[in-house]
């Protein structure tokens, strides 16, 4: 079952910010993942959910989504979103259809 990171991020410091995302793209499809959506436009449309940029990346396993989100990769990247953003992320498993 698939496995997906979202993230709803604030970012605080667009410069290391940017640099993060430059970076991030290949670790990420190292592990298998691609992005599904990366901050585009929102349009809400009920309720009052505050959604700053949505992230969403989908990963073949929650297992794969792990792995990515632990490794000695991953960590200096982790670091440098810690210190620019405020961010809510969450792992959620997909649903496939019996």
């Amino acid at each position: 079952m698939r496995g997906y990171l979202v993230g709803n991020i604030v970012v605080r410091d667009r410069a290391v910010f940017e640099r993060y995302g430059r970076e991030v793209a290949s670790v990420i499809k190292a592990f298998g993942g691609r992005y599904l959506v990366r901050g585009g436009a929102i349009a809400p449309v009920e309720g009052d959910l505050p959604i700053a940029r949505l992230v969403i990346v989908e990963f073949p396993s929650m297992a794969d989504l792990r792995q990515f989100y632990d490794s000695p990769e991953y960590a200096p990247l982790l670091q440098m979103r810690i210190d620019s953003t405020t961010s809510n992320i969450i792992f959620v498993e997909g649903y496939e259809a019996p």
